[in-house]
Order: C-alpha cells, then structure tokens, then sequence
C-alpha cells in the first residue's frame, strides 16, 4: 500500500475460501475462531496463508452464533457468552504456537463489535474476559466508542478501525445491513469512501455531511461479492493518491 500508514485488513475464515486471493492484497486479518465461522481446520489453513504473505494476524471472536453468523445480538448469561470467548481465543492460541506465529490484534466480530461500541456493561465483560492478552495484543476498535474509551482506561493497546465498505450514521455507527444502503460494493465507491478518511479524519455519513474520525486500520470485509475486486483496485490506486 505504498507509503500509508494505514492498513487495510480483512475478515477472513469464514468459510469463503478466497483467502489465497485476498491475503496477498492486505496487511493484517482478523480470523474467524469458531464463533460465527471458522474451525481448528480454517485456522490453521488461514495461518498458514498469512505466515506465508507477512500478514499479521488477528483473532475474531463472536458470539456463538453460526446460525446467524454473529451478527444478531445474543440474549445469553454473561458466563456462558465469557466462556465462548474464552474458548475461541484459547484454540486459536492453540493454532498460533503451533505455527509459531505471533497475535497482533483482537477484533471483535459483527453484532458484538456494534454492541460493545455502544453498551458500556458488554465492553466491560468483554474486555474483563480478554484482559490477559492486554500485553500480547492491541484491540481494534471504533474510534469515539465505548469501549474504546473504556479499554484506554485498562490501559490496552488500541487500533482504531474504520470501514472502507460500509456506509456510517452520523453517529459513526454503522448502517445496518438490513437497509440497502450498508454496503459499498464499487472500488471506486469504496476508494472515494476511503481517501478522506486518510487524508482528513473526516468520513462522510449518509446525511452527505464529513463528520471526525480516526483510522489507523481500515477493514474490507472478505465475505462482500467485490471483496477481490475492491482490494486489487485500492492496491494499484491508493499509492497514487498520496
């Protein structure tokens, strides 16, 4: 990606099988880790890939939910949803030593990454749950979050993230993929998304106005149709913009 210093990632493992295609396009990824997706076979595929291409790694915990593939909100005790995380990110540990790679990041995924950008008690739980990896990790998060803010205090490393694929509110939450805007699917749609995101900290929202934001990771979701498509375009593009 020339010299930008953001990077783009992506969400891989989750049962598209184009990782082979995209991981050669970014520079970090976020892995499905049982939750919503992903099993010890695709984590161990997908790791193998990013040892391979440089790509830092990331876990992708989820409410267990792979019938809705994490992106509805689970009513669940807090026990159960802490032991879930728990042990998606101990297979994956699992995974990682086996293949001797490091962990760069945590990113939560699909509805429990809206949530706990939004719900100070689920960011507590959640962030109480992964405090041991608060030495080995930074976390991904949304910039001007809850649980960005909350997770500043504990003292975790932090990333904030934006969305090159997704149209924003003007609250910088996310359209919700059941309206028909949510998505950014064109390259030079998510090109046009992208650049004042880098170049002035600004996004612009669905009401048409520029609203602050900070991005030092940018995520195309690997599951989108156009996910190739868009990274082989920003790949060639984004260095000519600078």
């Amino acid at each position: 990606m020339g010299n930008w210093t953001v990077n783009i990632n992506c969400d891989v493992g989750e049962g598209v099988d184009n990782e082979a295609q995209l991981l050669p396009l970014i520079k970090s990824c976020n892995i499905a880790c049982g939750g919503h997706a992903g099993d010890l076979e695709s984590m161990t595929e997908v790791v193998k890939l990013a040892k391979i291409h440089n790509v830092k790694v990331g876990a992708h915990p989820s409410y267990p939910d792979k019938a809705n593939f994490g992106r509805e909100v689970m009513t669940i005790p807090d026990s159960e949803l802490r032991q879930s995380i728990l042990n998606q990110l101990r297979t994956f540990d699992e995974v990682l030593k086996k293949e001797e790679i490091q962990l760069h990041h945590i990113k939560a995924h699909g509805a429990l990454y809206n949530e706990t950008a939004k719900n100070g008690k689920l960011a507590e739980l959640y962030l109480d749950t992964i405090k041991d990896y608060k030495s080995k990790a930074c976390l991904y998060v949304p910039y001007g979050s809850v649980i960005a803010s909350i997770a500043a205090e504990k003292g975790f490393k932090l990333q904030y993230e934006a969305f090159g694929d997704r149209n924003y509110n003007k609250d910088l939450s996310l359209v919700s993929r059941k309206l028909d805007n949510a998505l950014i699917q064109e390259p030079e749609k998510v090109l046009q998304h992208i650049l004042p995101i880098i170049k002035e900290r600004k996004v612009k929202v669905i009401t048409g106005e520029k609203i602050k934001i900070k991005a030092e990771t940018i995520c195309i979701h690997g599951d989108t149709s156009s996910a190739l498509e868009i990274l082989m375009y920003l790949s060639q593009e984004l260095p000519t913009h600078r």
